[in-house]
């Protein structure tokens, strides 16, 4: 049994990885959110949602219009990257401005209750508008990177089994890679980075030293939203077929990256959505074997949640969370 699984190792880290980098920046908007105003942004899958949607809508008109034929694949992939990723930041600040900042000093649960509101109403948008135009609101957009790479583990060791790479799973990797890793440098080595960092330390001290607080929590939601709508465009590219829901259940195992990485801490976030991208693809494959066939595939969930829980009774603030102390 244990050699059964490990042959299957190769396929797992490619598909874990596809997954958990998608994880991983969603998590980020999550975990931005919360460091500044400890608001869990339950709408943020459905932002994500909307920018799979909408930079699939973009890519159905370029379409249309011939653009596929002439220009390259990557450059179209970089158009339609960078203008979803500026509408849904706008769609995140729209948001936060109607929604959340008339509620900033009510109780908590009624920014989360509204959030939810808010999440509801986005997925009954879209879908009224994709059945409005395409009759359905299951919408599969135009392929940009068919081709598939065979890697021939077997060659280097019989222990593993073979591994095929779709070139999207490589754009996929690196465009959610260079994303993380300069949204990591915009916040530790920027001027609206300390700043951000301030708000979350101390929102009224920051203030008071003259940092524009509204004007950092609006950057926030919208740099939040605009790595949430990018990566709905890469799994729209990756996988193919979206619909309204998607954001629910994606949006809620992001959320659990970023619990199981460290709320609030942006590293974290990343190493939890990776960490749960590779567990549930595990689980995917092997849980009938490791079971004896009592779970199957479908459990893959129940199994990752399951390595939540465990992860959080014995560090309860996170991977790479940092226990707080709590001032009485």
């Amino acid at each position: 049994m244990l050699n059964e699984v490990i042959q299957t190792i190769p396929q797992v880290l490619i598909d874990g990885l596809t997954l958990g980098t998608v994880y991983a920046v969603i998590a980020l908007g999550y975990t931005m959110v919360y460091g500044i105003l400890e608001l869990i942004n339950f709408a943020h899958g459905e932002i994500f949602m909307t920018g799979a949607f909408i930079g699939t809508a973009i890519l159905i008109v370029l379409t249309g219009i011939g653009w596929v034929s002439a220009v390259p694949a990557i450059i179209m992939l970089i158009t339609v990257l960078l203008l979803t990723a500026i509408l849904t930041g706008l769609i995140g600040m729209g948001i936060e401005r109607v929604a959340y900042r008339p509620l900033r000093n009510a109780p908590r649960l009624i920014p989360l209750i509204t959030a939810i509101g808010i999440s509801f109403l986005l997925q009954d948008i879209v879908r009224f508008i994709a059945e409005l135009k395409k009759g359905n609101f299951i919408v599969t957009g135009p392929s940009l990177f068919t081709d598939q790479l065979l890697i021939k583990a077997s060659s280097i060791s019989s222990t593993f089994n073979d591994a095929s790479i779709k070139t999207s799973f490589v754009i996929v990797l690196v465009t959610a890679v260079i994303m993380m890793v300069g949204l990591d440098l915009f916040v530790n080595r920027t001027k609206w980075g300390m700043a951000m960092r301030a708000v979350a330390q101390d929102r009224e001290t920051a203030s008071l030293m003259s940092v524009n607080v509204n004007k950092v929590i609006s950057i926030t939601f919208f740099i939040g939203s605009a790595l949430g709508g990018a990566t709905g465009v890469l799994f729209a590219v990756q996988y193919g077929t979206i619909d309204p829901y998607i954001g629910f259940i994606l949006g809620l195992k992001a959320f659990t990256a970023a619990v199981l990485g460290g709320i609030g801490n942006i590293r974290g976030a990343m190493l939890g959505g990776l960490l749960l991208g590779v567990m549930e693809m595990f689980a995917s494959a092997n849980l009938t074997l490791l079971t004896g066939g009592v779970f199957g595939a479908e459990y893959k969930d129940v199994f990752a949640f399951a390595i939540l829980i465990i992860v959080l009774l014995f560090k309860p603030e996170g991977l790479l969370g940092k226990p707080v102390a709590e001032k009485v």
